[in-house]
């Protein structure tokens, strides 16, 4: 088996110049097959308050230039381990968000169709439910880590079944996910009524605050979502609003009383060894953002997702 092809060597080319691409990684058409993949969804149209989150992919990419290739937290060079490439991105209809879906969809299905793992930069949150359709027909039912201020657990926004406020819902509804093994992580804020919450207890969805976080603490938070995840597949998804607004505040729907970066990426660290399936990092929309706060903070979190991906490649292998 030949060595992975690596990021383009900073110690050559600074790092302000160079390609494009998320870590500075070769493209897929650059090497014969990958194990994982990033891959962009320029897609806001499922949007309910702020848009912008169609400038997320390429946000994600700049600010991903300082990333390394040596991970000291999970002690592994991920790009080593695995071929990780930056997989451009998915063109979806932002006028026809039925057509969107099922194009990721497709889209999805055949990034994967090699085996490849893949971790996907939004875009709005729309596009977890064609990403879960994907996974469950490569893994069967996932379990599901879902990082977010909001439960997007709601039925419909002004008659719309297909929203970032509703993919979790429908995967429900569809059977993609183990209701045995169900998680919101770091949610908070005014809902719009207790039976939001009746909901999603009825759907199987177990909830842990952000104020859960600061008041059992890292250890504790991913205990219990190792236990509840335990050896099934599972798929993380990260909205990043799911960080206070001093930490993310390009977002499309800021919500006070957040995680730390910190936190996130601690916790992320904690499922080393997971069967992670596939991932997503959403919401990213740069025309609120400053000094790439967001778009850093995105990006760690696909590294660390990405690193997790790579590290279970190599157990695999």
């Amino acid at each position: 088996m030949s060595q992975p092809v690596g990021p383009v060597d900073a110690s050559r080319t600074p790092r302000f110049a160079g390609p494009a691409t998320f870590a500075r990684l070769p493209r897929l058409d650059q090497v014969p097959a990958a194990d994982v993949a990033v891959v962009g969804v320029p897609f806001d149209s499922g949007v309910s308050y702020r848009p912008g989150a169609r400038f997320g992919p390429a946000h994600v990419r700049e600010s991903s230039r300082l990333l390394r290739p040596y991970h000291p937290a999970l002690d592994v060079s991920p790009f080593e381990v695995a071929q990780v490439v930056d997989a451009g991105d998915v063109a979806v209809n932002p006028f026809d968000i039925g057509e969107a879906i099922d194009t990721l969809q497709a889209a999805a299905l055949e990034l994967t169709a090699g085996g490849t793992r893949l971790v996907t930069v939004g875009g709005d949150h729309t596009i977890a439910l064609p990403l879960l359709r994907a996974a469950v027909e490569r893994h069967g039912p996932v379990a599901l880590v879902h990082f977010d201020a909001h439960l997007d657990t709601w039925d419909t926004y002004f008659g719309a079944e297909y929203t970032h406020g509703t993919p979790f819902r429908r995967a429900v509804e569809e059977g993609l996910l183990d209701t045995e093994a169900l998680s919101h992580v770091g949610t908070r804020g005014p809902l719009y009524g207790k039976k939001d919450l009746e909901d999603d207890r009825r759907f199987g969805f177990g909830i842990v605050t952000s104020a859960d976080v600061y008041r059992q603490g890292i250890d504790e938070v991913v205990e219990a979502l190792r236990a509840r995840v335990a050896d099934r597949p599972v798929y993380v998804s990260v909205d990043i609003d799911v960080l206070d607004p001093a930490h993310a505040p390009g977002t499309g729907t800021p919500e006070a009383g957040g995680m730390t970066s910190r936190e996130l990426l601690e916790i992320l660290r904690g499922f080393a060894g997971l069967d992670v399936v596939g991932a997503d990092v959403v919401e990213v929309a740069p025309a609120y953002d400053h000094a790439e706060i967001t778009g850093v903070a995105a990006a760690h979190v696909a590294y660390d997702l990405v690193s997790l991906l790579a590290m279970g490649h190599r157990d695999r292998g």
